[in-house]
């Protein structure tokens, strides 16, 4: 008796097995684009999330190094009575012996508030601080005149002042009502002005019971928040008008960056020894790193988010994968009665479900660097695009794709010849 041998079934390739995968996207292509969707969703959800925070971290990065992290500052505490404690007169001299500190100047609190008309009521602040300062805080701090000019030498004893950008903000007074006014001198282009601000005529504040001409406005200072909600005055006029006692409220030191620990661990000591435990040191670049960690909580959430719907994404390829083999029976039992293998067939709606989320991964990851870069350039900041959350996002779709497709492929695998075709 001769045995006939069977021939070996033959071996489908990768091409082929990817051009049978995408033969049902093409077949079925609005079903397909409704299946991707979700995938994109979440993949694009993700790709952005983890983008921004990285943008927005480079962003403050590079404002950090700007600014520079050597800043700090110091102020009064508490006292053993819980009592509120007080800077020495000298505390500002005393910081300059430092050997690392390059500059250091200060500001001092009073009690006055300022308003823009005596309509208003005295005790309506509206949250902004009258301090008085010398001229070399605004190098000391690093910061711009946005408009005007900032206290100088010659109008220290005079009532003048130069409000922050949050104080002229909610005082309303725009950088162009001062636009070319130069404190002393009037205005410095004798042309007319173009728009219905007056900068020949400077507006007023009234600080306490005294009215004092804005001089300037600052631009923002991320490092000095309550510069940006104060109105600065000049030391010797804050003594004469302003009932102020002479002493600072706040120290700010600028030292060598290789040296910060070094000065901030010697700062107290050096401004009070007396009590050195009744001042408190600051880094202000500390707090806006700070900062920036707790928004990292709600990237969190975003991601979580973004999650739950790839999951989502992934249980609508699945359903898809589930119909497509119910609506194919007589495709996959004629493929069986042909000489397909269980292998071939659920390698065949594997890669279906594989392309199909593959697909939905490259849209999502499209879709999280045009949303990434529109709100990075939104924000003013580099868009940052992490190489990993790019891969990653392609290479999860593909293996939510794989996870969501193993049960329909079995299940097609399973399906018997005869089965399939009755």
């Amino acid at each position: 008796m001769t045995l006939v041998k069977l021939p070996e079934p033959a071996r489908l390739k990768p091409p082929d097995v990817i051009a049978l995968g995408a033969h049902g996207m093409r077949t079925r292509p609005v079903r397909a684009v409704l299946s991707a969707l979700g995938i994109a969703i979440g993949v694009a959800a993700m790709v952005a999330v983890l983008a921004i925070p990285a943008s927005g971290a480079q962003a403050l990065h590079d404002r950090l190094a700007a600014l520079g992290t050597n800043l700090l500052t110091a102020g009064p505490g508490q006292t053993l009575f819980g009592k509120n404690a007080v800077l020495p007169d000298d505390a500002v001299p005393m910081a300059k012996r430092v050997g690392p500190v390059r500059a250091a100047a200060g500001t001092g609190t009073t009690s006055a508030s300022v308003r823009r008309s005596d309509k208003i009521a005295s005790d309506d602040t509206s949250g902004l601080a009258v301090y008085a300062a010398k001229p070399d805080l605004l190098a000391v701090l690093g910061g711009k005149v946005r408009a005007g000019a900032f206290l100088a030498a010659g109008n220290q004893d005079y009532p003048v002042t130069v409000l922050g950008a949050q104080a002229a903000a909610r005082l309303g007074i725009d950088h162009c009502d001062i636009r070319g006014f130069v404190p002393g001198r009037g205005l410095r282009h004798p042309e007319p002005p173009k728009s219905s601000c007056d900068p020949a005529r400077p507006p007023q504040v009234l600080i306490g019971t005294q009215w004092f001409t804005v001089a300037g406005i600052l631009a923002p200072m991320p490092l000095a928040p309550e510069i940006e909600r104060s109105a600065l005055v000049g030391w010797d006029v804050a003594k004469r008008l302003l009932e102020f006692d002479g002493h600072p409220s706040t120290v700010y030191v600028r030292a060598e960056e290789s040296s910060v620990d070094a000065v901030r661990s010697v700062l107290a000591a050096t401004l009070n020894p007396q009590a050195p435990n009744e001042v408190e040191v600051r880094r202000p670049s500390d707090a806006l790193a700070a900062q920036k960690l707790t928004d990292t909580t709600y990237s969190a959430l975003f991601l979580g988010l973004g999650g739950v719907a790839l999951l989502v994404g992934g249980v609508g390829v699945a359903n898809t994968m589930v119909i497509s083999v119910l609506e194919r029976r007589r495709e996959i039992g004629l493929r069986r009665a042909l000489g397909a293998t269980k292998r071939q067939i659920r390698g065949q709606f594997l890669a279906e479900s594989v392309l199909l989320s593959g697909f939905g991964g490259l849209a999502g990851v499209l879709a999280g660097v045009l949303v990434t870069a529109g709100y990075a350039l939104s924000q003013g900041w580099p868009a940052v695009l992490p190489s990993a959350a790019l891969a990653g996002g392609v290479g999860v779709a593909a293996l939510v794709g794989a996870v969501a497709g193993a049960y329909p492929a079995v299940r097609a695998a399973r399906l018997a010849p005869t089965r399939a075709l009755a």
